[in-house]
């Protein structure tokens, strides 16, 4: 298997790392082999375990999208992780309104962000015009419904209660099922 993503000059010493340690430990953990263009900034990913390919394609993509390589490397570690990247030009046409999402999104100091990553346990990074969200499937589609909210104006107040309530269903269904 092999697929090719591309990647800005920007993330490229990200995905490296020190000595190249970073692509080294993602090669190793997934079985693949990764080369990287840094003229073109585009990244090679081959592998035969479909599981590691797959592992080490959401790995590079999410440093791409603007995550550390540490927090990128859970995907490497649960395999019931995936990242979902909401792009923000499909909501909002000019530079300017893709701006002002993503403070909507970030909030002052980080604090929406962080609170949204509290209430799901996901991990979300806004960087450029996407929003990465890493999680399992329920998490994920919690933390971009949050997400989509905020594009979309609604007060975070608003969105937070909706988080409340979310998390409070989970835990009566995770209830439910073991009793």
């Amino acid at each position: 298997m092999q697929q090719e993503t591309r990647i800005t000059q920007e993330r490229i010493g990200v995905l490296i790392g020190k000595k190249g340690l970073t692509k080294r430990e993602i090669e190793e953990k997934t079985k693949t082999r990764i080369q990287v263009d840094s003229e073109e900034g585009l990244v090679s990913i081959e592998g035969e375990d479909a599981d590691g390919f797959i592992q080490a394609v959401e790995t590079v993509k999410a440093i791409a999208r603007g995550f550390s390589p540490e927090r990128a490397a859970i995907l490497l570690e649960d395999p019931d992780l995936y990242l979902e990247i909401i792009e923000l030009s499909e909501y909002a046409g000019s530079d300017s309104k893709i701006e002002r999402i993503r403070g909507r999104i970030i909030g002052r100091d980080g604090r929406s962000r962080a609170q949204i990553q509290d209430m799901t346990a996901t991990e979300i990074s806004v960087y450029g015009k996407t929003v990465g969200i890493i999680g399992t499937i329920e998490q994920v589609k919690i933390a971009r419904e949050a997400v989509e909210m905020l594009i979309k104006g609604v007060s975070h107040e608003s969105v937070f209660s909706f988080l409340e309530k979310k998390r409070r269903e989970l835990k009566q269904d995770m209830i439910s099922y073991y009793y």
